[in-house]
């Protein structure tokens, strides 16, 4: 322990305090925007992280109960929600659709769950209505891939953005400590440690903003295209489902 005290000791800490006092006040500036940046990435990643695992629990739950019943409308007629499901809400349209589809035959679009599947009567979409009802969900998907980037790029903004602007507050600060040094004409560096210390906080905090929020975007991302692409499946698996119960090719 004591071995631990003396070596803790004899290091050279820096106070970020004393740094930031010596800054000069473009830098302390700098200094607060990043710091209001990290604010910001941080309530972005913590929020969009949320919102993205109630999305997979969600997912999982309504994948199950789709693939347990035959009937592709089944879970639209007996009205069962999976709030914060992409796929529920891409489900939901394309249900909606297909109703309006086959209203045009004559069929009541508010009782999707028919009894006989496999009657002719029930099979009465053609092909072109098909593509509508494709192309209504492909929307859907997009829209919903939209949503689920929402704010991403600001995150990237972060990531990107935060290492040069602390990179700015050095060179600045760098500057202005020897523009000082020049003015005063003194060459010690007791003279230039101070602004140096000061501007080289902003590298700091810059670094400290841009690491957090390059994993948590690498990380949201991933979670994001695993989403996109359970959406992607669930749209070619939902239209085949309905292509083998309402489509009777002439």
């Amino acid at each position: 322990m004591e071995l631990f005290n003396s070596l803790l000791t004899s290091l050279p800490i820096a106070s970020m305090g004393s740094a930031f006092s010596d800054s000069t006040t473009p830098g302390k500036i700098i200094v607060w925007v990043l710091i209001l940046g990290s604010a910001g990435a941080w309530t972005i990643m913590i929020t969009k992280g949320w919102q993205l695992y109630c999305a997979e629990q969600a997912t999982a739950d309504f994948l199950e109960a789709f693939r347990t019943d035959r009937n592709p409308t089944a879970l639209f007629t007996r009205r069962e929600e999976y709030a914060g499901s992409p796929l529920n809400t891409i489900y939901k349209a394309g249900c909606i659709a297909l109703g309006g589809e086959l209203q045009v035959h004559g069929i009541d679009p508010e009782d999707l769950l028919m009894g006989d599947m496999t009657s002719e009567a029930h099979r009465r979409l053609t092909l072109n209505q098909l593509e509508t009802l494709r192309a209504v969900v492909d929307r859907n998907v997009a829209d919903e891939a939209l949503v689920l980037e929402d704010q991403m790029g600001l995150l990237a903004t972060a990531v990107s953005a935060a290492p040069f602007l602390g990179l700015l507050g050095t060179v600045w600060g760098v500057m202005d400590a020897f523009n000082g040094m020049a003015q005063s004409g003194s060459a010690a560096l007791s003279a230039v440690a101070p602004g140096i210390s000061g501007a080289l906080l902003t590298t700091i905090v810059g670094l400290l903003v841009a690491l957090p929020s390059m994993v948590g975007y690498n990380l949201l991302s991933s979670k994001i295209r695993r989403i996109s692409v359970q959406m992607d499946n669930f749209a070619q698996e939902y239209v085949s489902a309905i292509q083998n119960s309402y489509v009777i090719e002439a």
